[in-house]
This record gives C-alpha cells, structure tokens and sequence, in this order.
C-alpha cells in the first residue's frame, strides 16, 4: 500500500512539472542578439497554448529551402489583437522579424509580420523580456 501511493505521488509531481516546463521564459531559450528577419511562405499556423506556433518556408539564395518555427503569442493574445484562424493561412507570403533560438536552430521568437501590401500585425508576447518589449508597448 505504502508503495501505491508513493507511485502516485511521483506520477502527481510529473504530470504537474511537465506544463510547467513547457512554458519557459524569453532569456531561457532565444537570443536577443541574435535579430533574424525571415521572409517566406506560411505552411501551417498551430494555435495552442501557451503560444501559437507559425511554419514558414524561407528560400535560401542557393534555391534550398529551410522551414523555420516562428513562437507567436498566445491564441487568446492574438485574438484580442485583431487576429482571426484566417489571419494567416497556408500559402500567405510574409516577412517575419524576430529573435533566433540559443542553439541555433531554426526556430524563432516571432516580433513582428509584415504582409506583401505592407500591413504590419505585432505576433510576440507581451512581457517576453525581448528587445522593445517595455510595458505598454504593443
């Protein structure tokens, strides 16, 4: 008996950790010196929590093609910003302007979008501790 619920205890402790970690802050995974400006084409936006996720093709000047992860802010951040499920759909050219990952992979802290016609939507999340993220300024 006494081994049941240690068991359960750890199982009550892990399944508490893992969102936890899920959730991390700006410094602990991207670089503020490391800007990036992304332009390419969207594959996939995820809306889940705790942040929506942008998939964009960027075409390097070999011709290749690098697929890049853009971290947005939250569904309901986005959402209350203007944003819509149709704001950014699969195929919709963009320039994104952001902040890398720490290990160099290609996945980012998202900024900024610009779309072709020059209409600019803020994607980051308020409070990140990213460059230009004072208080108020959204």
């Amino acid at each position: 008996m006494k081994n049941w619920f240690i068991g359960v205890a750890a199982a009550a402790v892990v399944v508490v950790a893992v969102p936890a970690m899920a959730h991390h802050s700006f410094a602990a995974e991207f670089d503020a010196k490391k800007p990036v400006k992304l332009q390419g084409t969207v594959t996939k936006m995820e809306w889940i929590n705790p942040h929506a996720w942008i998939y964009l093709d960027v075409k390097n000047s070999d011709g290749s093609v690098t697929n890049w992860m853009v971290e947005a802010g939250a569904p309901n951040a986005l959402l209350r910003r203007g944003w819509t499920k149709a704001s950014l759909l699969p195929g919709t050219e963009i320039l994104v302007e952001g902040y890398q990952a720490k290990d160099g992979a290609n996945r980012a802290n998202g900024r900024d979008i610009t779309f072709k016609d020059g209409k600019k939507l803020f994607v980051g999340s308020a409070g990140t501790g990213a460059p230009g993220d004072e208080p108020g300024k959204q």
